[in-house]
C-alpha cells in the first residue's frame, strides 16, 4: 500500500490490509448471494498487535451494512478454564432473544443435552458425555443459523478460547458445507497445546489455509504516522517510528498517540525519544504509567484485570474495596490513559454484561501480571466469594478459586468438589479435574482425602485411564471410602486398567478385592468382574478359567445381579468355544427377568457397564437368536441417544447393533450403521477396542456384499492390520483380516492369517465356526495346493458346527464341504447347505447357497431365487455372479 491514508472509516490497523479485507469482501458476496449457498470459513492469524481485532471489527462494519447479522464473542487470557465461555458469548444474542419454550422448539432434541452448556438449562445429575453435548452444540448453532440469515460468527482471541468451546468449533468447522453462515476466527500462531492446539489445527485444516498477518511496511508506517500527526513528519522521523515498533499496528497506534500527548514534533531531532516513549506504551513501562495515576486507580485496573469479562464499576468496585464515586473517577482515569475504554456497542454480547473493557489484550495481560502474586490470590479469592454471595454457583466461582493458594481450607474443598459436579454435570470433565486437583493441593482432610481421590479418578475415566489408576489406587490405600464405594473405585479401576492396556493388573485388582469378601453378593460382583475382563481378553482365555466358569455359574439361578452376570459371561464363554447353542440360550434367557434387562442392569447403568451386555448380545447373535440380540442393541441406542453418551459408548452401540444387521442380511443397514459407529470411534481415538470393533464389522459387511475395493480402502484408511488389540473383537478380527487378504489375491498373507487364527483356537480349547470362521475360509484357501489338509479342516468345521448345533453353523459347514467336492457329490452337500441355511435367520449366508447350488445343478430357477435373496440382502456380488451365470446361459435348465 502507498502511503495514502484508508477510508475515513477505516481504523489505522487496517494499513496495508487491503488483501485480507477483499478475501472477507468475497465471503460476504457468495454469503449474501444466495440462502443455499455451502458455509465458509476464514481464520486471521498473527501475532499479538497486528490487527486481528481491527479485521474482524471492519469484516463486522461491513456484514452489518449488507444487512447481515452478526454474533461475535471472544477468549480471554484469564477465561480458558470457564468451560462453554465463548460459544456462550457467541450465541448469546439469540438465546436472549428466545422465550423458553421457543427455545425447547428450535432446538428440538438438543434441547436438553446442549441446553446446560449453554446456561439455559439447570443440569441433571450425573455426567454428561462431552462429545455429546459438543454435537449438541453443533445441532443448535446449525438450527440457530437457519433461523437467522444471512449469519456472520466472529471468535476473536480464539487461542485463549476454553477447550469446551474449541472442540465444538473444530466439529462445526467440518459442517459448514450445508450451511449458508460465515465464520471468521482470529488468533495468534502457538500460544495453546495439547487438545486445544489440535482442536485450533482442525479448524485451520477446514479453512484450507489461514490468512497469515504481517506486519507494516515502512512505507505503510509512514503514511500512518503522517496521518496521525501530522503531513510535516520527516522521513528520517517515519523511518524510526517503524524501526521502533517493528511495523506493529497497535504498537505503532500506540507510540504515536505518545507522541501527541507529549507534544513532540515529528522531526528527526525528536526522534531520539520515540523509544523511551515507546517502552511507557506496553510491559514494564505501561505498569509504571499505571502507577503513575495513583494507588487506587491501580487497585481499580488489578480488579479489571482479575474478572476478565464483565468489568461492571460497581463489581469492580466492591472487589477493589472502594467506594463507587471513587471507583468512577478511577475508571475516568484509566480510559483517558487509554488502558481502559468502553465496548463498542455493535459487538459487546449481554453474556459480557460490562461496562468497560481493557483497550487491547496486551494492555489486560500487562496489567494482570503487574499484580503482586500475594495480592492477585487474595482477590481472586475475593472474587469468588463475592460471586457465591451474589448467588452464582461453585462452577463459576471456581475459575477464582483454582488461583488461591493451598491453605487447609475446608470449605474451598467442598466448593471446589461443588464445582467439579457441576462441571461434569455440562460435559466438561477436564474442568472437573482442575477442580478437583486444586482441591487435593488444599489438602482434603483426612476423612475426605480418599473421597476426592475418588471424584477425581471418575472424572478421568473416559478422558485419561493412567491418571485415573493413579488416583484410584491413591484412594483405596486411604481410609474413609465406605464399603460400596471401595468396591465401586476397584471395578472402575480395573476398567481404567484394561482400557490401558494393562488387562492382567485388571485382573489381579478384582481378585485381590474379593478375597477380602466374605461369600455373598459383594464377592460375587468382583469374581464376575474378574470373570468378564478375563473373557474379555480373547487370545489367552485358558479350559481352566472356563471350568472355573461353569463351575460357578452353576450355583446361580439369576436372584441378583452378580448371579445374572456370571451366567451371562458363562452364556459368552460357551458361545466362543462352540459349545450346545441350546446351553447357551438357556444360560442368557435365565439373566434376564420376563425376557428384559433387569433393574440395576441396563445400557446406562454404571455398576455393571456395557461390555457385560454386548457379551449377552453377542451370545444371542451367534446362538441365532438374531430378533433378541437386535432388540438388545436398538435398546442401548435408543438409551445412550437418550442419555446424552455421545462417545465409545453409542459408537459400540452402533457396531454391534451393525453386527445383528450383518448376521440379519440387512448389509445395506449394516454397512450404513457400522459406518456411523466407525465416525464415533474416531472422535474417541484410534486403537480403542471400540475402534477395532467398528472397522472390522465394517469389512466383513463390505466383503459380504461383494465390495472388496472398498473393503480394502477402509482397511489401508482405518490401520485394519496388526498388531491387533489385546482384547477379544467381534466379528473376529484375523478371520475377517484373511478373508480380506485371500479376496484382494494376497493368497500367501491371507493363509498365515488364518493359520494365527487356528493357533488362538487351538490355545483356548475350540472355537465357534460361525464367530471365528477361519477354518471354513481356511479350507477353502488351501483346496488346490493342500487337499487333504482342507479336507480334514472343513470335517473339523463340520464337527464344531454340529456341536454348536445352529442351523447357520451346520449350513455353513455344509457349504464348505460342497465348495471343496464336485459332482453328485458337491450336489448333494449344497443342497443341504441350502436346507439348513433356509431355516436360519442368516439370510445372506441363504442367499450364498442358493446362489451356489444354482450354480451346481445348473438350475434356473435356484439361480432365481438367489438373485432375489441377494438383491434384498443388498449382496452385490452375489447379484452379479448369479446374473452372469444367468445371462450365458449354458446348459442351464
Amino acid at each position: 500500500m502507498t502511503e495514502g491514508r484508508p477510508s475515513a472509516a477505516a481504523s489505522a490497523p487496517l494499513w496495508e490490509r487491503d488483501t485480507e479485507i477483499a478475501t472477507v469482501t468475497r465471503a460476504l458476496d457468495v454469503l449474501c448471494a444466495d440462502q443455499s449457498s455451502a458455509g465458509s470459513l476464514l481464520v486471521f492469524r498473527g501475532e499479538a498487535g497486528l490487527g486481528k481485532t481491527a479485521l474482524l471489527t471492519e469484516t463486522r462494519r461491513m456484514a452489518e451494512r449488507r444487512g447481515c447479522i452478526v454474533w461475535s464473542a471472544r477468549g480471554g487470557e484469564t477465561l480458558k478454564s470457564v468451560p462453554f465461555n465463548v460459544v456462550r458469548q457467541l450465541l448469546q444474542p439469540a438465546l436472549v432473544a428466545l422465550l423458553p419454550e421457543e427455545a425447547r422448539e428450535y432446538l428440538g432434541d438438543w434441547y436438553e443435552i446442549a441446553g446446560p452448556a449453554l446456561g439455559i438449562v439447570d443440569p441433571q445429575d450425573g455426567s454428561a458425555d462431552p462429545q455429546y453435548v459438543c454435537d449438541g452444540l453443533v445441532a443448535a448453532v446449525r438450527r440457530l443459523a437457519r433461523r437467522e440469515w444471512p449469519l456472520v460468527l466472529l471468535v476473536d482471541d480464539a487461542h485463549w478460547a476454553d477447550q469446551e468451546t474449541l472442540r465444538w468449533l473444530a466439529a462445526f468447522a467440518e459442517r459448514l458445507d450445508d450451511l449458508s453462515v460465515l465464520v471468521v476466527v482470529a488468533r495468534r500462531p502457538g500460544e495453546v497445546s495439547g487438545e486445544s492446539a489440535r482442536h485450533l489445527d482442525a479448524v485451520a485444516a477446514a479453512a484450507g489455509r489461514p490468512v497469515n498477518l504481517s506486519a507494516l511496511t515502512p512505507e505503510a508506517t509512514a503514511g500512518l504516522t503522517r496521518a496521525s500527526v501530522g503531513r510535516h513528519a520527516d522521513d528520517p522521523f517515519c523511518r524510526e517510528v517503524w524501526a521502533v515498533t517493528g511495523g506493529n499496528p497497535y504498537d505503532t497506534v500506540e507510540l504515536l498517540a505518545k507522541v501527541q500527548d507529549s507534544e513532540v514534533q515529528p522531526v528527526e531531532a525528536r526522534a531520539g525519544e520515540l523509544r523511551a516513549l515507546n517502552r511507557s506504551a506496553r510491559g514494564g513501562g505501561l505498569v509504571d504509567r499505571l502507577k503513575g495515576l495513583g494507588i487506587e486507580a491501580t487497585r481499580f485496573a488489578w480488579a479489571a484485570a482479575i474478572l476478565g469479562a464483565g468489568i461492571s464499576v460497581d463489581l469492580v468496585a466492591r472487589l477493589a474495596s472502594m467506594n463507587t464515586d471513587v471507583a468512577r473517577h478511577c475508571a475516568e482515569l484509566l480510559c483517558n490513559a487509554r488502558i481502559l475504554t468502553e465496548p463498542d456497542p455493535a459487538a459487546a454480547t449481554e453474556a459480557e454484561g460490562g461496562e468497560l473493557e481493557f483497550v487491547h489484550p496486551l494492555i489486560a495481560s500487562a496489567v494482570y501480571n503487574s499484580i503482586p502474586p500475594g495480592v492477585c490470590t487474595a482477590m481472586h479469592g475475593v472474587a469468588a466469594q463475592i460471586l457465591t454471595e451474589t448467588g452464582h454457583g461453585a462452577a463459576e466461582a471456581s475459575r477464582h478459586l483454582l488461583k488461591v493458594h493451598p491453605d487447609d481450607d475446608e470449605e474451598l474443598v467442598e466448593q471446589l468438589r461443588e464445582a467439579a459436579r457441576e462441571h461434569l454435570a455440562v460435559g466438561a470433565p477436564d474442568a472437573a479435574r482442575r477442580c478437583l486437583e486444586r482441591a487435593l493441593r488444599e489438602p482434603p482432610r483426612p476423612e475426605a482425602h480418599a473421597h476426592v481421590l475418588y471424584e477425581l479418578g471418575r472424572a478421568t475415566l473416559l478422558t485419561a485411564p493412567a491418571i485415573t489408576i493413579e488416583h484410584l489406587q491413591s484412594a483405596l490405600a486411604m481410609p474413609g471410602l465406605a464399603s460400596d464405594q471401595r468396591v465401586d473405585a476397584v471395578v472402575r479401576l480395573s476398567q481404567a486398567l484394561l482400557h490401558n492396556d494393562q488387562l492382567e493388573e485388571a485382573v489381579r485388582t478384582v481378585e485381590a478385592e474379593a478375597t477380602r469378601h466374605e461369600a455373598g453378593p459383594v464377592r460375587l460382583r468382583l469374581q464376575a468382574v474378574q470373570f468378564m475382563w478375563e473373557g474379555i481378553h480373547g487370545e489367552t482365555v485358558s479350559q481352566e478359567r472356563s471350568r472355573r466358569l461353569a463351575e460357578l455359574a452353576g450355583t446361580c439361578t439369576g436372584r441378583d445381579n452378580s448371579e445374572r452376570a456370571l451366567l451371562i459371561l458363562r452364556g459368552f464363554d460357551a458361545m466362543t468355544h462352540g459349545e450346545n447353542a441350546e446351553e447357551v440360550l438357556q444360560l442368557c434367557d435365565r439373566a434376564l427377568v420376563n425376557g428384559r434387562l433387569a433393574p440395576g442392569l441396563g445400557w446406562t447403568d454404571g455398576e455393571w457397564g456395557i461390555e457385560l451386555l454386548m457379551m449377552l448380545g453377542s451370545a444371542y447373535t451367534y446362538a441365532d437368536r438374531l430378533d433378541r440380540a437386535e432388540s438388545l442393541f436398538a435398546e442401548a441406542l435408543r438409551a445412550y441417544t437418550g442419555a446424552g453418551w455421545r462417545g465409545g459408548h453409542l459408537s459400540l452401540a452402533n457396531a454391534f447393533l451393525g453386527l445383528a444387521y450383518r448376521r440379519q442380511g440387512r448389509l445395506k443397514d449394516a454397512e450404513s450403521t457400522l459406518r456411523e459407529a466407525l465416525a464415533l470411534a474416531e472422535r474417541v481415538g484410534r486403537g480403542l477396542p471400540l475402534y477395532w470393533s467398528a472397522t472390522c464389522g465394517l469389512v466383513d459387511t463390505l466383503l459380504a456384499r461383494g465390495q472388496v475395493g472398498e473393503a480394502w480402502s477402509i482397511a489401508e484408511q482405518y490401520g485394519f492390520a496388526p498388531p491387533y488389540p489385546s482384547t477379544i473383537v467381534l466379528p473376529d478380527i484375523r478371520s475377517v483380516r484373511g478373508r480380506l487378504l485371500l479376496a484382494v489375491g494376497r493368497t500367501e498373507e491371507g493363509v498365515n492369517e488364518l493359520e494365527a487364527a487356528e493357533k488362538t483356537a487351538v490355545s483356548r480349547g475350540g472355537h465357534n465356526p460361525v464367530l471365528a470362521p477361519w477354518s471354513i475360509d481356511l479350507a477353502k484357501a488351501l483346496a488346490t495346493q493342500d487337499p487333504a489338509r482342507a479336507a480334514q479342516l472343513a470335517a473339523d468345521a463340520r464337527r464344531q458346527a454340529e456341536r454348536f448345533g445352529t442351523d447357520t453353523a451346520i449350513g455353513e459347514a455344509l457349504r464348505c464341504a460342497a465348495a471343496l467336492e464336485t459332482g453328485q457329490r458337491a450336489v448333494r452337500l449344497a443342497a443341504q447347505a441350502v436346507a439348513y441355511l433356509e431355516a436360519s435367520p442368516c439370510q445372506y449366508e441363504h442367499a450364498a447357497a442358493r446362489v451356489e447350488y444354482g450354480i451346481a445343478t445348473r438350475s434356473v430357477a435356484e439361480l432365481n431365487r438367489g438373485l432375489a435373496l441377494a438383491r434384498s440382502c443388498g449382496a452385490d456380488g452375489l447379484v452379479t455372479q448369479a446374473r452372469e451365470v444367468l445371462e450365458t446361459g449354458r446348459g442351464l435348465r
